[in-house]
C-alpha cells in the first residue's frame, strides 16, 4: 500500500533498506543529485513515483567535491568566474550555514550556467527533475543586500529585488528543464505573502512549501495564515508540503503536529495525486519520517471542506478528517459510530475513537470507518 508521503531525503548518506521502505510508503522523493542509483531503484520499483534531485538556487558550498555537488554551480568555477557575492571585499557566507556562500544570482551569466549545469547533470539519470531550494522571500541568511549592492552595480538592494532575480532564474531553468521533459519544483518560501507567486514559480512542475502550517513545533500559524497557504494547492504541478514536527520514524505513531498537518492536508487538498506530505524537524532530512496515518486510504471526498466554528472538517468514503487551526482554543469533533484510528499499516483496524473527541489548538484526527 502506498500513501501520500513525501520522502525529503537530502541529508546524510542513505542507509541500507531505506530505498525499499520508501518505495512502499511514499509517492514523491527528493534525493541528493549524485544518488542516481537510488533514484533508478525507486523508479524501477515504483514507476509512478516522482523522484527529484536537490539543487540550491543561490549558494555554493566550499566543502563540496565536484562529484557530490548540491549547488547548481561548483565552488571553484563560481570563484573563478566572479559569481560569489562580496561584502566589504569578502565572500558573503550565510549566517546560519557555515561554508555556504551567496552567489550572484543577479548575474545573467550565473543564471545561464546554473541552468546549463543542472540540465546536463540529469542526462542519463532516472530523476524526473529538480527540487530547487532557497527560492527565498526575505534575507533569511543575513547576507545584507544593501551592503552588497553598494559595491556591486548589478546586485539588488533589497529583498524585493532578490525575489525578482530568483524569479528570473526559476523561469529560465524551468523552461530549459521543461524542454527536456523534466520538472522544476522550487522551495517557494512564504508564497502566501505575494499574490500569484506560487502559481508563477510552480509553473514548471510544482512547488515545495517547507513551512506548511508553521515555522516550528512551538510556532504554528493561525487559521488565517493556514487558509492563505491552502489557497496555493490549486496551483499547477506537484505540491510538496512539510509540516514542522519533532520528527518521526518507522515505529512512530505520529506526533501531534505531524498528525495535525496531515489532517489539514486531507481537508484542503483531499489527498490529490499531485500532492505529497511529510512532517520533520528542522533540517531533519536524513531519515524516513512516516507514521501509519500517512498510508491511510480515505478514498474520494464526499463533499467540500466545511468549517464549524473552530473545527475544519471533511467527509470521505473511508472516514472523517478534522483539525483545529487555531492558536488559542480547541474544539469538539463529532465522529461517526465505529470510527477508528489508522492501524499499524494505515488500515482501518486501529484504536476505537469516541463519538465526541476534544481536539486542542493545532491538533487533528484521521478517523477511519471499517
Amino acid at each position: 500500500m502506498t500513501g501520500v508521503g513525501a520522502w525529503i531525503r537530502y541529508g546524510e548518506p542513505l542507509r541500507d533498506g531505506e530505498v525499499e521502505w520508501a518505495a512502499r510508503h511514499y509517492r514523491t522523493a527528493v534525493l541528493q543529485p549524485w544518488e542516481t542509483a537510488a533514484a533508478a531503484r525507486l523508479k524501477d520499483a515504483r514507476p509512478d513515483m516522482t523522484v527529484l534531485a536537490y539543487r540550491c538556487l543561490s549558494s555554493v558550498r566550499v566543502f563540496e567535491p565536484p562529484e557530490r555537488r548540491a549547488s547548481g554551480v561548483g565552488w571553484p568555477e563560481a570563484r573563478e568566474r566572479g559569481w560569489i557575492a562580496l561584502r566589504g571585499g569578502e565572500p558573503v557566507e550565510w549566517s546560519s550555514y557555515r561554508g555556504h556562500l551567496q552567489t550572484r544570482v543577479w548575474d545573467p551569466d550565473y543564471r545561464a550556467a546554473w541552468t546549463q549545469r543542472v540540465v546536463a547533470c540529469l542526462e542519463g539519470t532516472a530523476f524526473d527533475g529538480i527540487m530547487a531550494d532557497n527560492d527565498v522571500f526575505e534575507d533569511y541568511y543575513g547576507i545584507d543586500l544593501p551592503a552588497i549592492a553598494a559595491a556591486d552595480p548589478l546586485a539588488p538592494a533589497d529583498a524585493a529585488g532578490m525575489r525578482t532575480v530568483l524569479g528570473a532564474l526559476v523561469e529560465e531553468a524551468g523552461r530549459a528543464l521543461s524542454d527536456g521533459g523534466r520538472l522544476l519544483v522550487p522551495n517557494i518560501a512564504e508564497a502566501r505573502r505575494e499574490p500569484g507567486r506560487w502559481r508563477r514559480h510552480a509553473a514548471w512542475g510544482g512547488g515545495f512549501d517547507e513551512c506548511w502550517l508553521g515555522w516550528g513545533d512551538d510556532v504554528m500559524f493561525d487559521a488565517a495564515t493556514a487558509t492563505a497557504q491552502a489557497d496555493q494547492l490549486g496551483g499547477p504541478g506537484l505540491g510538496l508540503l512539510r509540516t514542522p514536527s519533532g520528527g518521526c520514524g518507522a515505529a512512530y505513531d505520529g506526533s501531534r503536529r505531524g498528525l495535525y498537518g496531515l489532517a489539514v492536508f486531507w481537508i484542503v487538498g483531499a489527498g490529490g495525486r499531485r500532492l505529497s506530505y511529510t512532517a520533520t524537524g528542522h533540517d531533519d532530512y536524513s531519515r524516513t519520517p512516516w507514521f501509519p496515518a500517512m498510508d491511510a486510504d480515505l478514498g474520494r471526498p464526499l463533499g467540500p471542506a466545511r468549517r464549524f466554528g473552530r473545527v475544519w472538517r471533511r467527509r470521505f468514503e473511508g472516514g472523517v478528517v478534522a483539525a483545529i487551526p487555531d492558536g488559542e482554543t480547541g474544539g469538539t469533533v463529532t465522529l461517526p459510530a465505529g470510527a477508528v484510528r489508522p492501524g499499524p499499516q494505515g488500515r482501518p483496524d486501529g484504536e476505537p475513537l469516541p463519538r465526541r473527541l476534544r481536539l486542542g489548538p493545532h491538533e487533528g484526527v484521521i478517523a477511519l470507518i471499517p
